[in-house]
């Protein structure tokens, strides 16, 4: 009774005992741990994370940071999608993109091929980057393999009867170097006699020759007379028994993408 009565009276005067703390001294100390772990808090990693977050980026920057990391045609979707805008505001943005580039003088443009988009050297600097893989091998297709990838680009779908057929010869041979170059694809069964493969072409075919699409193919006139000239040299080239598939290809770097579904 008499130490209740002696700590009552000492936590009235504001009298601190050895063991005891007043009123006024535990709120003191409650406020001041709170603080602490108000500055801890502030001090975390999480906390200094959060108040660091970037601003957003400008849609042409995202754009063309894709672009220039893709290494194969991106959708228009895609690129729409990924930097979080409508398609028609990133088509605008790659419009903006290829003016800049060309009031600045750069060496690439956007292009739209298979499909998609991707960044390519221009024209003018093929020789320059032809160098640069000079050392590098290339598969070149023969002309059976030429043939028959010009009877499929124009006649697809169509079935391996067909095109041997209009070339009079057997063409195992070039289809199964067209189906390892991924230049074309089956296309499911035709419903006849056999139910053969049907084979049309890839999306690398398109990005090879650079094409949107296949409404972009020359016309069959203009192949004839593109071949006629290189066979008599009268383009000024010298006539090549040995054309490839290779040397009808846009010029500029390229670089191999995996074909997706056809056209």
């Amino acid at each position: 009774m008499i130490e209740e009565s002696s700590a009552q009276l000492s936590e009235a005067a504001g009298v601190e005992e050895p063991g005891f703390a007043t009123k006024t001294q535990r709120h003191e100390e409650e406020e001041t741990a709170a603080e602490g772990a108000s500055d801890a808090s502030a001090d975390s990693p999480i906390a200094t994370h959060q108040s660091s977050i970037p601003s957003p980026l400008a849609p042409a920057q995202v754009i063309e940071a894709l672009l220039f990391a893709a290494d194969s045609p991106v959708k228009l979707d895609r690129l729409a999608e990924l930097a979080e805008v409508q398609a028609e505001s990133a088509r605008a943005v790659i419009d903006e993109l290829n003016t800049n580039y060309k009031e600045t003088g750069r060496t690439f443009r956007v292009q739209r091929v298979a499909q998609g988009y991707q960044l390519y050297t221009m024209p003018d600097y093929a020789e320059f980057v032809r160098r640069l893989y000079q050392h590098r091998y290339t598969h070149r297709l023969s002309r059976a393999a030429l043939e028959v990838m010009a009877i499929i680009a124009y006649k697809q779908p169509v079935t391996r009867p067909e095109i041997e057929q209009l070339r009079g010869v057997d063409c195992s041979g070039p289809l199964v170097t067209l189906l390892e170059r991924r230049l074309i694809a089956t296309y499911g069964r035709a419903s006849r006699p056999g139910n053969p493969f049907l084979y049309r072409t890839t999306p690398e075919f398109l990005r090879y020759f650079g094409l949107a699409g296949l409404e972009d193919l020359p016309r069959m006139e203009e192949i004839g007379e593109f071949l006629a000239r290189r066979e008599s040299g009268v383009d000024g080239s010298e006539p090549d028994k040995a054309e490839t598939f290779d040397s009808l290809a846009m010029d500029g770097g390229h670089r191999d993408g995996a074909p997706e579904d056809a056209r």
